[in-house]
């Protein structure tokens, strides 16, 4: 039949994420998502139009799944605890693999600003969802500690933290040194 589909969607945009983690937006081929989703190059190419696409088809289904745990990590009762958890699901998430598979998020943002700009714009995107919804939070917990800095300054510089602990996983440091940065910047914002 003209025009149906002869594979799952859902399965084969979360093949393609696996695919684009691992290698990076870059080096990403069409062949490498052929192979690696189990769909024939054609049928991606008439399903999604390109490479461009996929990722960006994929990398939403990324954003909202991403976004939903980082905004259950942060139901705490304070902003400290809030924060070191929202941190712990970070590392957690850029830690996981084996080997660890890095951010999909910082990778994309160094390699896709001058390839993609849809794809830097998605990224962006989830950047700054993810800042409004710290920000929401630390707004909303009312646990009488305000940081140093307005709540807007805080939420900005723990996002922006979140990209530096990523790259730092990538050059090898250890879940532990990571967590011990994120308590850092969280005690010199909230206290003990």
């Amino acid at each position: 039949m003209a025009g149906v589909r002869q594979f799952d969607e859902r399965e084969a945009l979360s093949r393609a994420l696996d695919v684009f983690t691992d290698r990076g937006f870059r080096a990403t081929s069409m062949l490498d998502l052929a192979a690696g989703t189990g769909v024939q190059r054609g049928s991606l190419y008439h399903a999604y139009g390109g490479k461009e696409e996929i990722f960006l088809r994929a990398f939403g289904e990324y954003t909202a799944r991403f976004l939903a745990g980082a905004a259950e990590a942060l139901q705490r009762p304070t902003k400290r605890e809030a924060l070191l958890t929202f941190f712990d699901y970070c590392i957690d998430t850029f830690t996981a693999g084996t080997p660890p598979h890095g951010c999909l998020s910082t990778r994309t943002a160094i390699e896709a600003a001058t390839e993609s700009p849809r794809a830097e714009t998605a990224v962006r995107g989830l950047l700054d969802d993810l800042e409004t919804l710290v920000l929401t939070t630390l707004s909303t917990l009312d646990d009488g500690v305000e940081p140093p800095v307005d709540l807007a300054a805080a939420a900005r510089l723990v996002v922006s933290t979140t990209r530096g602990l990523a790259v730092m996983e990538r050059v090898r440091y250890e879940p532990d040194e990571l967590r011990a940065i994120a308590e850092t910047l969280v005690t010199s914002l909230f206290g003990r």
